[in-house]
């Protein structure tokens, strides 16, 4: 997903998809270490991923806490 598509969503929303990204980043992690990952580009991917979510997530705290 794009910045823009994870704007649209509501902060609920942002944290399952954190979550979902984490248990995938778990799971990338673990193949990574048994040799087992095929997609090594996907790693660093999904840690983008997280940190953008992270970003958004920061963002709304810091417009809230300003009003």
């Amino acid at each position: 997903m794009n910045t823009e598509q994870l704007r649209e969503l509501s902060a609920d929303e942002l944290l399952a998809k954190e979550e979902g990204l984490r248990e995938e980043e778990f799971n990338l992690r673990f193949q990574h270490a048994t040799r087992q990952l095929e997609n090594t580009a996907r790693l660093p991917q999904v840690k983008r991923e997280i940190a953008r979510v992270r970003t958004l997530l920061r963002e709304r705290d810091l417009a809230g806490a300003g009003q």
